[in-house]
């Protein structure tokens, strides 16, 4: 490995990390909470992590027949919704480099009926096992500031794409309600270390979580992103006050 390599830093929450010692590190996060996953959304977010995702579902124009790739999908949240929007003729690609967090979504789906349209793989953000030009739509939800390089992660997404296709990224970013930014200060780090603790027993985690949040990069700079690796179209919806932000954008 070069010397210069070796040497780079990047975040892991407030702290700087060897780049290479970055995805061990958020692999243990994960899986450390992965068996509490779901639930820790439902309690940290008061359940309105559905209606986040129920929305980017809804802007992504998905129909019967498509295929759709769902990038650190995770417990497969957005996975479920989309599959009855493919069909039976369609399928939805769950991809995450956790395997702990595919088994417990893989475990949970299947117990509840979703199998004929889904798939499971084990694959790094920066580097999709995939063709190019072979999904019809692209979604990240809450995974992309986990990625040690997200710029190779959006080239690798816009890859997959096919042109016409669009890219659907959910994600925490800065409140643009006034006052809204030091009320979610004082949640971020002072509630949600402590439901870590209390019901996941594990508040490094969650206090890692919420760091994470303020290093990923506000609306604009993630719409230039976008921009940057060649996707056009940017536009941005702030929800709750901005405390999280979809980013839809499209392959031309």
């Amino acid at each position: 490995m070069p010397a210069d390599r070796e040497n780079r830093t990047t975040h892991f929450g407030f702290r700087q990390v060897p780049e290479t010692e970055k995805v061990g590190l958020v692999a243990d996060v994960f899986r450390s909470v992965a068996e509490k996953y779901d639930l820790m959304n439902d309690l940290m977010s008061l359940g309105l992590h559905r209606f986040w995702k129920q929305f980017t579902v809804q802007q992504s124009g998905v129909r019967e027949g498509h295929r759709v790739l769902d990038v650190a999908g995770g417990t497969g949240d957005l996975a479920k919704l989309f599959a009855p929007r493919v069909g039976a003729k369609g399928s939805v690609v769950i991809a995450d480099i956790n395997n702990s967090m595919l088994d417990v979504g893989r475990r949970r789906l299947v117990d509840r009926g979703f199998v004929r349209n889904l798939h499971w793989v084990q694959a790094d953000a920066e580097a999709l096992p995939f063709a190019d030009n072979y999904f019809d739509c692209v979604s990240i939800g809450f995974g992309l500031r986990n990625v040690t390089h997200m710029d190779r992660a959006l080239s690798a997404m816009i890859r997959v794409l096919k042109p016409g296709g669009r890219v659907l990224v959910l994600e925490f970013s800065r409140p643009t309600l006034a006052g809204l930014g030091k009320v979610y200060d004082a949640y971020s780090f002072g509630v949600l270390p402590l439901i870590g603790r209390v019901v996941a027993k594990d508040e490094a985690s969650y206090r890692y979580l919420a760091e994470s949040i303020r290093r990923h990069p506000d609306q604009r700079a993630l719409a230039g992103m976008l921009e940057a690796a060649g996707f056009e179209r940017v536009k941005c919806f702030n929800l709750s006050g901005g405390i999280v932000a979809l980013h839809k954008a499209f392959k031309f």
